[in-house]
């Protein structure tokens, strides 16, 4: 074993930064008969068909417990479900679903933890994507087990109902290797995003917990850990029911920090990752209620303010999503990732709605959704754009401060050229009328919660990520997000501090 100065969080994402160089050495033809299945099948089990409770259900002769059906089918399917239907390889049907995926292949998986109800009984549930329809396949009392594994969370204290979003990490990594880790969180934020949203479309309210003792939740849902991790908890508040209206708490609780790791090889470095930022079970199982873990750093203010720059406000209206949120779940459900752009001007008005949905969720309570949806620590998240071509914003690169709800910029240059470089040659970067980075301090994360950091951080840019592809599907743009670009040249190319780690990108436009 070695000493490093930097965790090993901070050691994968150098190791796993894309260059003009590595990526040339890394390049290889892809086994897709090789290719790992998006769908988890139980060969026993009781399956709860939801799909004949996707239509609404509005007569009153319908039992109570006949709509609790209706509101997970509604919640499922705008979560994870499927979308469409396109070609894949060799002309085989290919389905799409409501939270994008790198490569479409969704990695995770959603089960449901029932405390016991009249027709979800106590056990363990997995959502079978493709049928929509849940597969209970152990019907024992499991609720206690999953209190004590998330350290007493107080939010598992009233509910009835959890969720447990899980990684299949070997279906990213079939294709993107080593630095799939990135994706598979990038890609539950965006199916968090969806879950958020979705909630106030059922009257659930999802509280996230990203703390717990992973092995204990792994051997909960019987998973095989070689193969399946659970990376993220989410406990379902009935906002029907007075006593399950839960004031938001804390998410997320720090893992150790693994400075102490031996030389690995290409392809050894994700397994080693996802192990040092697990936490452990410890006989003090009160960390929520007794100890003081790191609070969210409220933030006042904003992080930088560059002396002499432009600065424009984004002070905007609300997008309106219709009666009873109709064309949240309606544009939730036709979202696609945009393949081209055209190349032509985007308006000011439309990149300020994009920038105030993501980030002032308040503004939005007046339409039935949550006004502080939980997050783990957007604290730690920083958000950059560069602007090609906005009518009314001058070209250049801008730090957004969502504080002060204003853009400031940060180096004025037209960018087009470089964009098509930094995004690995995709014309996407070079089309798009702006490009969103999210970037972070994986220093100061680290500092604050170990080498867990790395899946909160990303988890968070994906959750906003999505928030940005259904406002932009809304105004009727463009929209697509980049996992894969050149990490260091986009900091020097656009004069984003260096101590900022890009953890993702989001390219806006008006479509082809």
């Amino acid at each position: 074993m070695s000493h490093s100065p930097l965790s090993f969080a901070q050691h994968y994402h150098e190791r796993t930064k894309y260059s003009p160089e590595t990526l040339a050495a890394r390049a290889k033809s892809l086994d897709w008969a090789a290719q790992p299945s998006s769908y988890k099948q139980y060969p026993l089990g009781t399956l709860i068909d939801l799909q004949p409770y996707l239509a609404e259900i509005t007569t009153e002769a319908v039992a109570r417990d006949k709509q609790l059906l209706a509101r997970l089918s509604r919640l499922l399917i705008n979560t994870y479900g499927l979308t469409a239907r396109v070609s894949g390889m060799g002309g085989e049907p290919f389905y799409l679903r409501a939270a994008p995926s790198a490569g479409g292949l969704y990695p995770a998986e959603i089960y449901l933890i029932s405390r016991g109800t009249s027709l979800l009984p106590a056990g363990l549930y997995n959502y079978q994507v493709r049928s929509h329809g849940l597969m209970r396949f152990w019907d024992e009392h499991v609720w206690q087990t999953l209190q004590k594994a998330c350290f007493w969370h107080p939010a598992l204290e009233q509910t009835h109902l959890a969720l447990v979003i899980t990684a299949v990490f070997f279906r990213s990594a079939w294709r993107y290797e080593d630095r799939a880790y990135r994706r598979v969180f990038l890609d539950t934020g965006h199916l968090l995003g969806n879950l958020e949203l979705a909630g106030a479309l059922a009257d659930y309210r999802p509280h996230l917990i990203g703390g717990f003792a992973d092995e204990s939740v792994n051997q909960l849902l019987y998973l095989d850990a070689n193969e399946e991790n659970a990376i993220a908890v989410v406990a379902l508040a009935d906002l029907l029911q007075v006593e399950q209206n839960l004031p938001s708490g804390c998410t997320a609780l720090p893992s150790g920090v693994a400075s102490d790791y031996p030389r690995l090889a290409d392809g050894e470095l994700l397994s080693y990752l996802h192990t040092a930022t697990q936490i452990p079970e410890t006989e003090d199982t009160n960390f929520y209620r007794q100890k003081s873990p790191p609070a969210q750093e409220k933030t006042t203010s904003d992080k930088y303010n560059f002396p002499f720059c432009l600065k424009a406000s984004t002070l905007t209206s609300s997008i309106s999503w219709g009666e009873s949120l109709q064309q949240l779940e309606q544009t939730i459900l036709r979202r696609r990732s945009t393949r081209r752009y055209s190349g032509l001007d985007l308006k000011f008005e439309d990149l300020k709605s994009l920038l105030h949905f993501a980030y002032q969720p308040k503004d939005y309570a007046e339409q039935g959704l949550d006004r502080q949806p939980d997050y783990f620590d957007l604290s730690l998240i920083e958000t950059f754009v560069a602007v090609s071509s906005v009518v009314g914003l001058d070209e250049g690169c801008y730090y957004y401060a969502p504080q002060a709800e204003e853009l400031r910029q940060v180096r004025f240059k037209n960018f087009r050229r470089d964009l098509h470089y930094l995004c690995l040659g995709q014309d996407l970067g070079r089309d798009a009328a702006a490009v969103l980075f999210h970037t972070a301090d994986l220093k100061k994360a680290v500092g604050r919660y170990g080498d867990r950091a790395y899946r909160y951080l990303h988890m968070d840019a994906g959750h906003l990520g999505q928030r940005l592809n259904l406002a932009a599907m809304r105004l009727g743009l463009g929209v697509s997000g980049i996992a894969g670009f050149f990490d260091e040249q986009v900091n020097e190319v656009l004069g984003i501090p260096g101590d900022e780690a890009v953890l993702y990108i989001t390219t806006f436009g008006q479509p082809r």
